[in-house]
Order: C-alpha cells, then sequence, then structure tokens
C-alpha cells in the first residue's frame, strides 16, 4: 500500500523526446511539461483507483492487477493492457491500437519519491513526483 496517497509532479527526465517518439505534436509537448500533474493513488489489495488531474484533464482509472483494460492517454492515444506487481515495482505493458507498438511504464518508490519510468520505441524517460 505504499503507493497510496497524493502525489504531485516535481520534475521530468527526457519526458519531451519521449512525447516526440510517442508522435505527440510540439505544442502538445510544451503544455504537457508544465500540466501540473496530481496523482491520487489508492489501493485495496489488488485493486488500484487512481485519480489524475492536470491543467488539462480529470480522469479516474481503476483497474485490477493482472486484467487487461482499455485506457486513453492525456493526447487521446487509445492503449490496452495490463498493470502487475514486481516485488515493490508496478509494472504496465501496453499496446497501442493505432500502430500495435508496445508502451511500457514502472511505477516505483525511491527515497520517498514516486519514479514513474516509460519507454516507448527505444526512447527511455521519467516523470518524478513527491508526495503532496
Amino acid at each position: 500500500m505504499a503507493f497510496n496517497g497524493t502525489w504531485k509532479v516535481e520534475r521530468n527526465e527526457n519526458y519531451d523526446k519521449f512525447m516526440e517518439q510517442m508522435g505527440i505534436n510540439v505544442m502538445k509537448r510544451k503544455l504537457a511539461e508544465h500540466d501540473n500533474l496530481k496523482v491520487i493513488i489508492e489501493r485495496t489489495g489488488d485493486k488500484f483507483h487512481i485519480k489524475e488531474s492536470s491543467t488539462f484533464r480529470n480522469k479516474d482509472i481503476e483497474f485490477t492487477l493482472g486484467v487487461q483494460f482499455e485506457y486513453a492517454l492525456a493526447d487521446g492515444t487509445e492503449v490496452s493492457g495490463a498493470w502487475e506487481m514486481d516485488g515493490d515495482v508496478l509494472k504496465g505493458k501496453f499496446t497501442r491500437k493505432d500502430n500495435s507498438k508496445v508502451l511500457t511504464t514502472t511505477r516505483a518508490l525511491v527515497g520517498g519519491e514516486l519514479v514513474q519510468s516509460y519507454n516507448y520505441d527505444g526512447v527511455d524517460a521519467k516523470r518524478i513526483f513527491k508526495k503532496a
């Protein structure tokens, strides 16, 4: 249950390059870098409820570990996949519906920060969150 709580994005690493690789246009990339994303995570057993709020959208996401679900990214890209726990790391593997390429993401607690890492088509990025 270590992920439970409210997290606010503090910094990004290689996020612009990652979004570019995802095919997101330059205007949306510049806006996304300063989206003031806040994530509220509530875990109960194998079920997660995540509330995302940013400058651009608010979204509620519910999923169960190991169960595939569909999701639309902030730019509208539709993906399908599932999250799994690997020790203390939450790992997601999602396939884009438009081109069948795979997006992997992890969430891990590192030194009191929530680190969300991404990989898409050979490009890695991170978003680092502090507990709010």
